[in-house]
């Protein structure tokens, strides 16, 4: 049995969550900013499909990436070098999140729910969410988007139309991030493709420690430039 929260947004502690579902720890609550922040600031964040409640989670491990050790192979490398994508920030939110949000396979379905793009457009209006963005000409063709807080980057999900497009929108994330001095970038769970980009696992303890630190230091929210000229590969 999970724990169903009352009106204001206080979670048990993460060291609660079921381990089976890994890191199921309580539902209700709300999507509003208030919520959404203080699941963050503890190392939770909602995850749940239609018809369900509000799901909050926080798994052991944790699948984390430092921006400065995103592995770049020589193919992606020398994608980023040909320039084949303009990438570009917090231009689109509401189009990559709606993009993230589509099946990824016909009849398929989707966590992202309209409840769920419109708390993140909220967030986004807010400075807190941000989307990365790869374009070709006049087209969005990969992206993601997640929470800046403090020194933290919270990757939600991503998306690609074209073969490289959201790796490219990963690797100018992390280059601006560890240009900002952001300590890490949660991916939240473990998946073999993240793995392969330089992500590791961590103990849920150490992250949500780290958190204590992290997620109070750093930018405050703002909308982040389109563009920054010191990104280069």
């Amino acid at each position: 049995m999970i724990p169903w929260l009352s009106e204001t947004p206080e979670f048990p502690a993460v060291s609660q969550a079921l381990a089976e579902p890994n890191g199921l720890l309580a539902a209700g609550g709300a999507l509003t900013p208030d919520w959404l922040l203080a699941a963050y600031r503890r190392g939770i964040f909602p995850w749940f499909c239609p018809g369900e409640p509000i799901l909050w989670w926080s798994p052991d491990p944790r699948l984390v990436l430092l921006p400065s050790q995103m592995h770049i192979s020589r193919s992606l490398r020398r994608t980023l070098r040909q320039g084949r994508f303009e990438v570009r920030f917090d231009t689109a939110f509401a189009q990559v999140i709606g993009a993230c949000a589509e099946p990824r396979e016909p009849g398929g379905g989707t966590w992202i729910t309209s409840e769920m793009q419109r708390a993140y457009v909220t967030m986004h209006e807010l400075g807190y969410a941000h989307s990365v963005e790869s374009w070709d000409g006049d087209q969005l063709v990969g992206g993601l988007y997640g929470v800046a807080l403090g020194g933290v980057f919270y990757g939600e999900s991503m998306f690609s139309r074209r073969s490289d497009a959201s790796k490219v929108a990963l690797a100018h994330l992390a280059r601006y991030l560890d240009l900002l001095g952001f300590a890490v970038i949660d991916c939240q769970m473990t998946t073999s493709h993240l793995l392969s980009l330089g992500a590791r696992e961590i103990a849920r303890s150490e992250f949500v420690s780290g958190l204590a630190v992290w997620a109070r230091k750093g930018m405050a929210p703002s909308r982040w430039p389109a563009s920054d000229g010191r990104i280069v590969f």
